[in-house]
Parts: C-alpha cells; structure tokens; sequence
C-alpha cells in the first residue's frame, strides 16, 4: 500500500472549527489541521501499511498516540501474514514489548548478514518450543497460510538433522498454478511467487524472517517431475570462522494436480545448510538461529523490493560460488594427498627392492 509523507489536508468545513498544529520537519514548516482523532483513526490510519504508520507517529505526539494503538498494528500484521491471526499466534504476539508492533517491527526486514551481532549475546537462553508461520502468495493472491509449532529440547531433535516441515507427509494444498513446460515458464513462476517464513521464539519473545521473498531458483525434478522453488537466507555461522555461512533454505515442492489444473503443494520445509554441503543438526541450527534472533532489526527506510530480491539472489549465487571453490580446494588438497602417499608408497617399495637386492 503506497504511503505519503504528508496527510492531506481536510475540507475548510473541518478547518474552521478546528485548531492548527505546526509540525516542523527539515527545517521548514507545515500546517496540518487538527481533525477529529475518530476520523483520522478511520480514514486514515487505518488505511497505511507498517512503515507508513511508523512514519505517520513521528509527525506530532497525536498522531503519535493514535498510531501507537495495538488494534492498528494487530490488523497490519494479519493483513501482511494471514498465518498470525491465529489465536494461539495472537495471545503469543500479544506478549511482546510493545504487542503487535514490536512483533511487526522484528518480523518485517529480511534478515541479512551484517544484521547478526558482531559479538555472541551476554545472556543468549536458546528457545525452548518455536514457530513457525508461513504464508505463500501466488500472483498477489493467498494460496497457502499454516501456522507450525516445533519443540525444541527433545534428543531427536538436537542430534538429527535440523528440519521443519510445514506439511505431513500425505497432505496437500490445491493451488491455481498451472504447471510450467519450458524455461521462460519456469521464470515467469518465479516472478509471480512470494513467501514469508516467520520463525517466533515465544518465551524470548522474538521474530525473525527467514524467506528471501522471491524464489531464488524454480526448476523441476530431475527424477520425479515435480518443481521445486528454493527460498534461500544466508546468515553467518558464529560458532565457526569468521569467513563462515550457512544457508536457510526453504523448499517449496509442487506436484500432481487438481481439477481445475492447478498443481498442488506437496511440501514446504526449512533446513540449514553448511557450506560443505551438510545440513546442520538440532543443536548446531539452533545456535546460529538464537543468534540471529539478536540482529538488529526495525522498521527504517527500506530498500525497494526489486533491490532486496537482487540482493537476495546475489548473496545466494555468491554461497554456491563459495561452496563450488571450497569443493574444488578440497579435491586439489585430496589430489595433492593421493600423489604423496602413491610417491611414497613407490619410494617404500624401491627402499625394499634395493635393500633386497644388495642382500
């Protein structure tokens, strides 16, 4: 939803009756008359996004009581992530600082590397139970929204490979995606597709998004058939080198059909990703995710979507570069190891030789 920096001024019936506030900004001065607070709240307020609202507050002390309200901020995030207005979802977001504003604020920006802390937290408790709410929009409209808890402190958990799976195994969603034949299909699937994966720590009250809005990549299956879009976050690992990331990937996997001939949602998960290739248990994702709930984050100036989707896809095509060098270093390093162990194998075999010849 677009949004000013200023707030039209009302009809002079209003203007008459009403007072003048004076609201100073960039050294120049503008006269906003002061409307009835029912009928900015109405027509209004209740008309801006996130940012704008968050704008809007900084105006004058009215606007920054009115804006401030958490009925306001509660909308606003519903209609961004229809997955927070469920129940349970809502009493969690109700128990943050500020409520649903401070949840909005945390949830909003895409998280990137030189968001995570320099330093490790002081006091940094990992989150006992998270989760997770995805929404998935086709085209600008809604085709899936589910909301998933994970407990966190069980043994399985921490020691098998992390993952969160927002599907079981033998359930679908129906969808009016048709499925993509060539190339420029695949592409154009890309471009129509955005995802939002809201990780939430209840007890530290928390949020983060991990979803690089676009897909970074769309392709099919080579064995199966079916197309898969990859959501990619690259975050930096803190227990490793300071050259280290990891990636969050998200896996969206679409399949089989429906009636009308739309493919349906087969699976959506999460997993972390080292840099070998690995995918990081329980314990060891955790860690880089408690940490990342530390970056800074907040509602500021944000970049245009194309430049964040840019920025998005570049950091990923830079971590496959990384882990394309880091492979072929290790093959050279393997190759380097074989000559010399085959070099000193033969060096064993001709000490032999001549130590049995001069016998």
């Amino acid at each position: 939803m677009a949004s000013s920096s200023k707030l039209p001024v009302p009809p002079s019936s209003f203007a008459s009756t009403a007072e003048t506030t004076t609201v100073h900004h960039g050294g120049s001065s503008s006269f906003i008359s002061a409307i009835h607070p029912d009928i900015l709240y109405t027509h209004v307020l209740t008309r801006l996004d996130g940012p704008a609202l968050a704008y809007v507050a900084c105006a004058s002390k009215e606007l920054k009581s009115l804006a401030f309200q958490d009925d306001l901020w509660n909308k606003i995030c519903c209609s961004t992530w229809p997955s927070t207005d469920m129940p349970r979802l809502r009493q969690v977001i109700s128990t943050f600082p500020h409520g649903a504003r401070s949840f909005f604020s945390a949830s909003l920006p895409l998280l990137s590397i030189d968001q995570a802390p320099t330093a490790p937290p002081v006091v940094s408790n990992s989150p006992s139970e998270l989760f997770s709410a995805v929404d998935i929009y086709y085209r600008n409209e809604l085709i899936f929204s589910r909301v998933v808890e994970t407990e966190t402190e069980s043994w399985w958990f921490r020691c098998l490979p992390f993952r969160i799976d927002m599907l079981d195994p033998k359930d679908t969603c129906p969808t009016p995606i048709p499925r993509p034949d060539t190339q420029d299909d695949h592409l154009k699937l890309a471009e129509d597709l955005t995802l939002s994966w809201i990780l939430i720590d209840a007890a530290g009250r928390r949020a983060m998004n991990l979803s690089s809005h676009k897909p970074v990549s769309v392709q099919r299956h080579w064995l199966s058939g079916e197309v898969q879009a990859q959501f990619s976050l690259i975050l930096a690992s803190k227990k490793r080198s300071s050259s280290e990331f990891v990636q969050c990937g998200i896996l969206v996997t679409y399949g089989g059909g429906t009636s009308s001939g739309g493919m349906l949602v087969k699976e959506v998960s999460l997993q972390v990703e080292d840099m070998d290739g690995m995918f990081l248990n329980g314990k060891d994702s955790l860690g880089i995710l408690n940490t990342s709930f530390e970056g800074k984050k907040g509602i500021k100036r944000r970049r245009k979507e194309e430049e964040e989707e840019e920025e998005g896809r570049r950091r990923y095509e830079g971590f496959l570069k990384m882990k394309r060098e880091r492979k072929e270093r290790k093959l050279r390093t393997e190759d380097t190891l074989d000559t010399l162990c085959v070099g000193f194998g033969i060096l064993i075999l001709a000490c032999i030789g001549l130590f049995v010849f001069l016998r």
